[in-house]
């Protein structure tokens, strides 16, 4: 099993990174809330990893602390929840956030993420209250929230890899080129649009 990887980043296009370590190149996909702690790429970086294997493939995810992967694993527990949807909760959802809707039995509020219907939410909402350990992931959370986006590079088209970053999780066509105009400022940098996009997913 692989626990980490240490390297070079040499690509970030949501939600998919390339990280070289000592020649190999691994790709991984990553939250939202993983990219936005990431430094320039060409940098240095370690990641947290889990790996899945299919009989077609094997598949690597990338976290930047183990708070957000445990969750991560936890939510693939449950019964209905695969990578792809508990890629979305942690993109769109802080730890802090998400132990708040399973403690408040907030089904409304989880199916707001791509691939989440009422039946998903209530069943994640009852896999995950008795066994939740809020302290593990919260931790993670206040340093991620924390984190900002001023050393990232601004990409040649923020809109549409913000649009393309959101339809990667799962969000149709339509409803990421809404989001994303309806929070698009001038010289929005990439990471900030979609962060914003989120929230204004969730709150509509």
């Amino acid at each position: 099993m692989i626990g980490f990887l240490r390297g070079l980043l040499l690509q970030k296009q949501p939600p998919i990174l390339l990280v070289d370590v000592n020649g190999v190149g691994y790709e991984l996909e990553a939250p939202m809330s993983t990219f936005y702690t990431l430094p320039d790429e060409h940098n240095e970086v370690v990641l947290y990893v889990h790996l899945i294997v299919r009989e077609d493939a094997q598949l690597l995810y990338g976290f930047s602390d183990q708070g957000q992967r445990q969750l991560f694993r936890s939510l693939l527990k449950v019964n209905g929840v695969g990578a792809r949807v508990a890629l979305a909760i942690l993109s769109t959802f802080s730890p802090r956030e998400f132990v708040n809707c399973i403690h408040l039995e907030d089904a409304v509020t989880l199916t707001r993420v791509p691939g989440i219907g009422n039946k998903t939410a209530e069943r994640i909402i009852l896999d995950m209250r008795d066994r939740i350990d809020a302290q593990e992931y919260v931790q993670a959370s206040d340093a991620v929230s924390g984190a900002t986006t001023e050393h990232l590079e601004v990409p040649d088209n923020p809109v549409q890899d913000a649009i393309g970053a959101l339809m990667a999780l799962g969000y149709k066509s339509a409803e990421a080129n809404r989001a994303v105009n309806a929070v698009k400022e001038q010289d929005q940098q990439r990471d900030d649009l979609i962060r914003n996009a989120l929230q204004y997913l969730t709150k509509r």
